[in-house]
């Protein structure tokens, strides 16, 4: 399970694995792979924005049970959208080849990796009920364009991914009170019925 952090800590989980696939070979240092916004991006070169959250319904939470006298509420679950952007400071020449070859290795690493397993992407995932999974999605031009919507700069050439589900656990906890005796009265049926 994971608290609110889960959301930023998956973010950081992203870089780390994309870094380490990389850099120095694709990237020339880690600074250039790092989450932002496309119209705010600064210095790097593959740019991960997270660009929408929903509520994830598939998973029906239950209460869970601490110690012998409370109960913690339900966990909520959520799917986070995320787009990938690559940006290369090449010669005009070269920019749309370079550019493709970032996006050509970020989906390597992430159709490779769909599963953020605690041993690649970190302790944060180390008790989780649920590991999140990373799923590339099938969006049509329109979509990504409307995902994009940055005025005055044109759609760049971006691959779209959802990671879910995503727990984040409930700080509400109540009180319960256990059986702790029980009453039985024997008899006969008959008796009880006034028969």
């Amino acid at each position: 399970m994971a608290n609110y952090n889960i959301i930023s800590d998956i973010g950081d989980a992203l870089v780390r694995l994309l870094r380490e696939g990389m850099v120095p070979d694709i990237i020339p240092n880690s600074e250039g792979i790092g989450v932002c916004h496309p119209s705010d991006r600064g210095d790097i070169s593959l740019g991960i924005t997270l660009y929408d959250m929903k509520r994830n319904n598939d998973i029906d939470p239950k209460e869970i049970p601490i110690g012998s006298d409370k109960m913690q509420a339900p966990s909520f679950f959520l799917d986070l959208y995320y787009m990938i952007t690559a940006y290369s400071s090449s010669d005009i020449k070269f920019r749309s080849l370079e550019e493709a070859k970032m996006i050509g290795r970020a989906m390597q690493l992430l159709e490779g990796n769909p599963v953020m397993k605690p041993e690649l992407y970190g302790k944060v995932f180390e008790n989780m009920h649920f590991l999140p999974r990373i799923e590339m999605l099938d969006l049509d031009n329109e979509e990504k364009h409307r995902i994009w919507n940055i005025p005055d700069q044109p759609y760049k050439l971006s691959v779209f991914y959802k990671v879910y589900p995503v727990e984040i656990e409930s700080e509400k906890i109540r009180e319960i009170t256990r059986v702790k005796e029980t009453d039985f009265v024997f008899g006969q049926l008959g008796d009880r019925n006034g028969v």
